[in-house]
């Protein structure tokens, strides 16, 4: 069955808090709809499921995005720094100060952040 091979980009589903979730199989492949809060959600999904080998032939996924103000929310790790953060969503860790900005309401100084926190990313 499908659901089990696909069952960890499930879970994925359910961290991220899709709503009007509906998976079914159906005519050999795996239909899935939802709705996520941000484009970042999304796009994990998506991620997620390119990893799956022959996804093309299994997956028919319609995943839409709630709101478009930001691009979404991350949560802070250890070890990460506004620059990483802003290298890995828009590739360039120049563009730190753009998230800085729009964080203003929890950020004083673009070199303290602390784990745990959640920032605000802009759209690219």
């Amino acid at each position: 069955m499908l659901k089990e091979k696909y069952q960890e980009l499930l879970d994925l589903g359910t961290k991220l808090q899709v709503k009007n979730g509906d998976v079914r199989e159906e005519g050999g492949k795996l239909h899935i709809k939802g709705t996520t809060t941000y484009q970042y959600e999304k796009n994990q999904l998506w991620d997620k499921i390119k990893t799956y080998p022959n996804w093309e032939n299994e997956i028919a996924a319609d995943i839409k995005v709630e709101k478009t103000d930001i691009y979404g929310v991350y949560t802070v790790k250890s070890g990460d720094t506004l620059s990483k953060i802003a290298k890995g969503h828009f590739g360039d860790a120049k563009r730190y100060m753009e998230i800085f900005n729009l964080n203003k309401d929890i950020l004083t100084n673009p070199d303290l952040i602390k784990v745990g926190q959640k920032l605000k990313i802009p759209n690219k």
